[in-house]
Formats: structure tokens, sequence, C-alpha cells
């Protein structure tokens, strides 16, 4: 079976970014393979809209399945 992309990011770095990303929170990830190309992720941010941002500003992580639909949900219900 083949693996999912990583569905979630955590903010390293909001430098430039500050309205719009929250260091050490957990972001929702939305697959671009165009803008991977250019190390770029395509990232829900505080405005609850998507945009592109530097793929270094992040660590890629996974959560167990539970998890996961439990920070989708927090995110839908704000």
């Amino acid at each position: 079976m083949k693996r999912l992309a990583k569905q979630f990011a955590l903010c390293l770095d909001n430098a430039g970014n500050e309205a719009s990303l929250i260091l050490g929170k957990v972001y929702r990830i939305l697959p671009d393979a165009r803008a991977a190309k250019d190390d770029l992720v395509r990232i829900v941010d505080e405005s609850g809209d998507d945009y592109l941002f530097d793929k270094h500003q992040f660590a890629f992580v996974d959560f167990p399945q539970a998890v996961r639909k439990r920070i989708l949900a927090l995110q839908r219900a704000s």
C-alpha cells in the first residue's frame, strides 16, 4: 500500500509571515505537486485559506489516524 504524503506541518519559522503562521502550531497541508518541485508547501494558514510557504519553515509530522481526525475536526470547528 502506498503511503500518503504527510498531511500536517509544524511551523518552526514564521519570519515575514507572523500574521499568517504561529510558531509551534500544526497546520494542514494541501497536496500540490507543482509547488513541491519549487520547495514550497501549500498550507492552510491562520486566515483559513491556503497559501504557499517555503518548506524549510516547517517540520512535517504524522499522527495516528484518531489524532489526525481530531485535528481536522478542531480546524473545521474554528
